[in-house]
């Protein structure tokens, strides 16, 4: 395969442990208060880890020819394939998934940062997720046994993000 291109003074980004963290959310128009508790938890991650929110639009539900859940189900899992970068390492949010504690989260974060590959967060919209995006997800995991809002998901996964990070930090914001 191709070499993974080197940074400068030749580390390469598996050394540093640099993991980009992508949020793909089905949904956009957002409240603001969405937006702003996302974008509050975001801002506080270390630069070595940033994490980036990416909308992905939703299937158009309703009107005339209405097609079935599952046609829009497979039209967003269509763009969000599309918006998944190659190579990384996926996670779709489920609330049937595995559940996870904090310290859990951590430790998955921490194998990330020894592998080096960035994570796609995926957040299905108002029907969730395609089946097939669950069965070719690297891990199912559940945030909560409670169904959220997906944008409240959003809001709660960068809140994790952070405490994860800050507990691997030794920080006392856990």
């Amino acid at each position: 395969g191709a070499s993974r291109p080197r940074r400068r003074g030749g580390a390469s980004r598996v050394a540093r442990g640099n993991v980009k963290f992508l949020v793909l959310a089905v949904g956009h128009k957002m409240p603001n208060w969405i937006g702003a508790g996302f974008n509050e938890y975001a801002r506080r991650m270390p630069r070595a880890l940033p994490v980036e929110l990416k909308e992905i639009k939703p299937a158009v539900r309703g009107g005339a020819g209405d097609k079935t859940v599952l046609q829009w189900l497979a039209a967003e899992a269509e763009r969000i394939r599309a918006a998944l970068p190659a190579q990384c390492f996926r996670v779709v949010l489920d609330e049937r998934g595995k559940p996870c504690s904090t310290s859990d989260f951590a430790r998955h974060i921490e194998r990330w940062k020894q592998n080096g590959r960035d994570v796609a967060f995926v957040i299905g919209g108002a029907d969730g997720t395609a089946r097939e995006l669950q069965q070719h997800a690297d891990l199912l995991l559940s945030l909560s046994p409670l169904t959220l809002p997906h944008g409240l998901c959003r809001i709660v996964l960068a809140e994790q993000l952070y405490r994860a990070v800050s507990l691997l930090a030794g920080h006392p914001y856990h």
